[in-house]
């Protein structure tokens, strides 16, 4: 992929800003952490060269003067909710983060509960929490929250909270997803530390949309089609116009409760600090792009893939129609069809030809590659081998798996595991294609080519089994499929 976005400059330009804006309110920031911090996939896919750990290494630079406060919701700690892109409940997250942040050398030390209510599943985990060193702090439900500011801006509102005990000038406030209520901490913190006579300020860091760059620039339709099952629409910003005569983008929520957040601010310190929901902002990123072409391009690959997920989770019932309908929209208005999207189209085509499902794969130099279904390999593995073939140059008419070995393995999932479906999956070819590069030169090699799949577009033409998902997502393969299933079967375990 044809690089567009300036890392190093990114890293070096974002830090100071954040210094920059902590020397603004003296003593403490308390800076909300919007998306993802350590693994933003999404931003590397719409913005190239953008490193998914990007905002992680920014932060190591600050990590002298920063800690991390770690927000979850009760209620989502209750209903066992699941991050979508990583497959773990939000709890498990939280265990993670805190293991990859300290692993990093920051600073870790605090878990809200917000909403708290005495749930059940929420009381184990702050046990747990507790029980490996772990501060826990409870915040509560606020009636007519965010209305009602006289109540929240008061001892039976925020002075309710649990007071967070921090000792670093840099605050950072993440979560494992959104709805976490992190602003609201952070408002909370702000309410007790001006009571403590500590001079703190607020500000929030949110990659998406990019407030410098056009609204319907492609990067920020990405970012709607990213959300669209929150119904985040983008804006341009009212009071940023009204109050500089500079247009702006930013999106919906932070613009209709930003009067709000003002009277907020005011009541806490005095006087807000800021005149738009963009003044709020610290993201440097539109400033870093270096190749607005090969980022209106990778955008729109984003796009595409975002609808095709969104009608696919649709099929699986794991998503709503208006989502998918609602990310159409947003392809009719960008001018975009799937047949942009060069998988598909060489997908459908081997399909067609075939008459059984096949996938293609575009490897990073451009070239399409695919798969058909055969009696041995199913239509994902069969492209896997190929691509590793044309990208360690091995002839067509050099197999690198023997017959000999697939069979053993269709034998033992059908006699003992039981499975009707003798083909192999993608994690089984690449165990037999591992084993075979034990004593066969060429599948060695062939096994040395899977880093270069990295970052490359796959279709298939029907929903594939979570086997196959979760590995070519493991491998770092951009998937997309077809809207429908192999077969009409009920049961898919």
């Amino acid at each position: 992929m044809k690089i567009g976005f300036d890392n190093e400059k990114y890293l070096e330009m974002q830090s100071q800003h954040i210094r920059d804006r902590i020397a603004k309110f003296g003593d403490k920031l308390y800076l909300e952490f919007g998306g993802k911090l350590f693994d933003d996939y999404h931003a590397s896919r719409v913005l190239p060269g953008f490193k998914p750990d990007s905002k992680l290494q920014m932060l190591m630079q600050l990590k002298d003067e920063a800690e991390i406060v770690i927000v979850i919701n009760a209620d989502d700690i209750e209903k066992n909710k699941v991050r979508g892109d990583l497959g773990i409940t939000y709890d498990l997250d939280v265990f993670r983060l805190i293991d990859l942040f300290r692993s990093r050398g920051l600073c870790v030390n605090n878990v809200v509960l917000t909403r708290f209510a005495d749930q059940p599943t929420a009381v184990k985990f702050e046990k747990k929490l507790t029980e490996n060193g772990i501060n826990v702090y409870h915040h509560y439900s606020i009636p007519n929250y965010p209305t009602d500011v006289d109540l929240i801006v008061s001892d039976d509102g925020y002075g309710k909270n649990d007071y967070v005990e921090t000792s670093r000038r840099l605050v950072v406030i993440t979560a494992p997803g959104p709805g976490s209520g992190k602003m609201a901490v952070c408002l909370s913190q702000l309410y007790h530390e001006n009571k403590r006579g500590v001079k703190a300020g607020y500000a929030k860091f949110e990659t998406f949309p990019i407030w410098n760059i056009p609204l319907k620039h492609p990067v920020n339709v990405a970012y709607e089609a990213a959300t669209a099952d929150l119904n985040d629409v983008n804006m341009i910003d009212p009071f940023h116009l009204e109050a500089y005569g500079k247009t702006t983008i930013n999106y919906n929520r932070d613009i209709e409760i930003f009067p709000v957040l003002n009277t907020m601010f005011e009541q806490i310190l005095g006087e807000s600090p800021y005149k738009s929901p963009t003044d709020m902002g610290v993201n440097m990123a539109g400033n870093c792009i270096i190749d607005d072409e090969a980022v209106r391009y990778a955008a729109n690959q984003e796009i595409i893939r975002r609808y095709c997920l969104a009608q696919a989770n649709h099929t699986k019932g794991t998503g709503s129609a208006d989502e998918a309908y609602k990310i159409g929209l947003l392809m009719k208005q960008s001018k975009l069809t799937t047949s942009d999207r060069p998988v598909i189209g060489k997908a459908l085509e081997k399909a067609e030809e075939t008459g059984a499902p096949a996938a293609a794969i575009e490897l990073s130099d451009g070239r399409l590659i695919t798969g058909k279904t055969t009696n041995l390999l199913g239509a994902c593995s069969a492209m896997l081998l190929n691509a590793l073939k044309s990208l360690a140059s091995i002839p067509d008419g050099v197999d690198i798996l023997d017959a000999a070995v697939i069979e053993p393995i269709q034998k033992l999932k059908v006699d003992n595991f039981g499975s009707n479906n003798p083909r192999l999956h993608t994690d089984e070819i690449l165990i037999a294609l591992a084993m075979s590069a034990v004593t066969n030169p060429t599948a060695k090699i062939a096994m040395e080519q899977l880093p270069k799949l990295r970052d490359t577009d796959a279709h298939a033409t029907v929903i594939l089994s979570e086997t196959d998902t979760r590995t070519l997502k493991k491998l770092g393969i951009r998937l997309t499929t077809e809207p429908v299933y192999e077969t009409k079967r009920l049961y898919r375990g």
